[in-house]
């Protein structure tokens, strides 16, 4: 068991990442590049850029694909067998003999942050969602429909529903507020009306770029605008409420709880508030990245754990 070697694959997020650790999940190499998402650059050049990445990674360690004893998948939309088998075939093109495990995106992230597989996981980046699993194994997962269907709390909602305040104010006549202007200003834009055009003619406008106006938010409450600050506590609100509709629905109320995602891997207002309203004495700090995770989860797999 020493000398046994674990890699890890990440593919939830906007990047693709790797990474080779020991058995004591010490890293001997760690790697990523751009997204390997079939759905966006096609399965052809995902199955490309996937096995380049697992070489590469391997490379680094200087370690031969048949020393690694088992290794962890954890990409969004595994439950789907078509998925599954796809990225399967994939790896073991380049991991032929090695024991794959695949999991979800969410539950490499929550064994990687925790270090074990029980206990709840907060995610708030571009979208939100919260995944649990108790100590017998019972897995359920709130929320993470996607930000046409929900993802309350997260970046595209919070930066929709500061745009949304934006016409709101000027279809009642009140003008910009302070943070309004500082919105078209981020935007480079003259008036409320030209949200017109940037939301809907410009090719450029994805749910990750109207997320990122959460960034201005959250800045904007730290310093103290009462508007952002009531932007951040709905968020809060929303997001506090479905780990504790997790907690219940689990039966499970000394969960640890574990925070992820773009929004919350640091100090600001939104993690502080959803800190204080979890009764939590500080902010959960992962103990290891997903990608780390995912090769935790193939050394519990593999050991029979």
């Amino acid at each position: 068991m020493s000398d046994a070697l674990f890699l890890g694959i990440d593919g939830g997020g906007s990047k693709l990442r790797v990474a080779v650790v020991d058995a004591q999940l010490t890293p001997l190499a760690r790697q990523s590049a751009g997204t390997a998402n079939p759905s966006i650059i096609g399965h052809g050049k995902s199955q490309a850029h996937i096995r380049a990445l697992l070489r590469s990674t391997l490379q680094q360690a200087g370690i031969p694909p048949e020393q690694i004893s088992a290794a962890g998948i954890g990409i969004a939309g595994a439950s789907h067998l078509h998925s599954r088998g796809w990225l399967l075939e994939t790896v073991a093109t380049v991991l032929p003999n090695v024991r794959l495990v695949t999991s979800s995106d969410l539950e490499i992230a929550l064994v990687g942050a925790l270090g074990r597989r029980h206990g709840i996981l907060l995610l708030a980046g571009t979208g939100s969602a919260v995944y649990g699993c108790s100590p017998s194994g019972e897995r359920l997962q709130v929320g993470g429909w996607g930000y046409l269907l929900g993802d309350e709390g997260g970046g595209y909602w919070l930066g929709m529903q500061l745009l949304r305040g934006i016409i709101a104010a000027h279809d009642q006549g009140r003008g910009l507020t302070e943070l309004g202007a500082a919105c078209l200003a981020e935007l480079n834009l003259a008036n409320t009306r030209d949200l017109v055009g940037w939301l809907y003619r410009s090719k450029e406008v994805t749910p990750a770029r109207v997320a990122e106006l959460a960034r201005l938010v959250l800045h904007e409450a730290g310093d103290g605008d009462d508007e952002a600050d009531k932007l951040v506590q709905a968020a809060a609100a929303h997001l506090a409420g479905q780990v504790d509709l997790l907690r219940s629905r689990l039966d499970y109320p000394a969960a640890s709880i574990a925070f992820a995602g773009g929004l919350l891997q640091a100090d600001n207002a939104l993690s502080a508030a959803i800190t204080g309203r979890l009764a939590l004495s500080k902010r959960p700090k992962a103990l290891h990245s997903p990608a780390i995770g995912a090769a935790l989860l193939a050394k519990l797999e593999w050991s029979g754990l």
